[in-house]
Formats: structure tokens, sequence, C-alpha cells
């Protein structure tokens, strides 16, 4: 389930991110994998505000973004529009599509399945994924790899000045990691004002490790499993390794 929070901090969330280098830094590791399977139709599963299922678009293929928030889904629409080829959908990533076997690919990335509240909800998210896509194709799962960071303080990633819909802000956002469980924390703290205004947020996340993912993976019907611990298909390092990205074949 997604926190609101997600949904109350979104402009600043994307005020973070410099999407045009973040998509290019991952964008081969996608060709790659859609040229293996010769993909036609994707289906991202929590898109969140659609930048990587409107890549895709782009790039020619017929995609659906779902997620669990109405207020993301109207955002894509708004931003990308929709047709024929491109869809957005209000569902969360535990619940079935109505058309089984229906996609090439199926992903989940950017930590959002980190998010699903307990272990037995990713494993949820893990069966209606496979169930998505045809035999022989493909689910690729990203979270962050939460073991590389120390158990306790707070890892400040980035500090950015923007301007958001309520005013100019300064946005700072971490992570740290207290036993199995990551917490993203976001400050947003207004510029312009006469008295400095500061909104917080701490966001729990359920640390997966690889290990167990592949079980999961493996119960729901994935016939191999490739893992890696960066974009540009580095091994996976417990201890070192920023991401921890899986791909399965249904």
């Amino acid at each position: 389930m997604r926190n609101q929070a997600f949904d109350d901090f979104s402009d600043a969330y994307e005020a973070m991110i410099d999407w045009p280098r973040r998509l290019a830094h991952e964008e081969g590791f996608y060709r790659r994998l859609f040229d293996e399977v010769r993909a036609r139709s994707v289906l991202d599963v929590a898109c969140g505000t659609g930048r990587h299922a409107a890549m895709f678009h782009s790039w020619g293929l017929t995609v659906e973004g779902a997620d669990i928030s109405p207020a993301m889904i109207e955002r894509c629409r708004e931003r990308f529009g929709e047709s024929q080829t491109l869809r957005w959908v209000v569902r969360g990533f535990d619940q079935p599509h109505p058309e089984p076997a229906s996609f090439d690919v199926a992903i989940c990335v950017g930590n959002s399945l980190a998010l699903a509240g307990d272990e037995a909800a990713v494993a949820a998210a893990l069966r209606q994924m496979l169930a998505a896509v045809r035999p022989g194709g493909r689910v690729l799962i990203h979270v962050l790899n939460l073991w590389r960071l120390p158990d306790g303080p707070a890892q400040w990633q980035k500090c950015v000045r923007a301007s958001l819909p309520e005013g100019e802000s300064l946005i700072v956002k971490g992570v740290h990691r207290a036993g199995s469980t990551g917490y993203v924390n976001m400050i947003v703290a207004r510029l312009d004002l006469s008295e400095p205004r500061m909104r917080t947020e701490c966001v729990p996340f359920v640390g997966l490790e690889a290990a167990g993912l592949e079980a999961m993976l493996g119960c729901a019907g994935a016939t191999r499993i490739e893992t890696y611990g960066a974009w540009h298909m580095q091994p996976y390092d417990r201890e070192q390794s920023p991401d921890l990205i899986m791909v399965a074949t249904n």
C-alpha cells in the first residue's frame, strides 16, 4: 500500500530528481532487456509520476502505467496524455491485472516494491506481476540495497533548492536503516517567508534480501532469475552495491 506521504510530497520528490540524467543512466539496461524478449508491451507497476512509462512509450512500445494513487495517475494523464498505446490505471500492485499474460515485460522500480508493507504483500505483488506477463516474458524488480547502509545514522543524500507550488523551498532527503527496516527522510523548508516553515516526513520500507526475493519469485513460477547490483549489470554485492535488481523469466 502506498504511503499517503508520497502524494503529499510528490512535488518535492519530482523536483529532487534529475530525470533526464536518471533515465539516460538506466536506458541501456531496459533496451537490452526489451531487445532480449522482443518486447512490444510493458506494464509499469507502481508507476508514480510516469516518467519510465512515458520513456518506454516514446520508444514505440505499448505501455500501461498503474499506481494505487488516483492523484499520481491523474498527474500522468495530464503530463503525458493517454491513447490506445499508453494507458494509465489506478490499481495496487497486489491486485490482479484483468488481462493475464498480456505483457512482454512488467517492471516495478524505484524502491516501490519495498513500500508494500511486509514480505507477504511483496510476495503477492510478485505473483501478480508474473501472472501479467506471457510465458517467456520478464519481470524486473529494482529496490534500494538497504544492507549497504550502517544500522542507525541517517545518510543524507540530496539537498536541492526548488520552486514548488507552495513557494521557493529547500529540499533535503536522506535514508537510514534500523535493523531490517529502512526509512526515507524528507525535509521541505520554505525560503520565501519571513518566518521559517518546515514540513517533514519519515516513511518506512521493508528491507528485502536477494535470497528472499529469489525464493518468492521461484514460488510464483519464475524459471530463471538474474541478479545485479547496479544498472550497468554489475554483480550484486550485499555490502557494497547501491541497488538490488532482479530479472525473472516467467
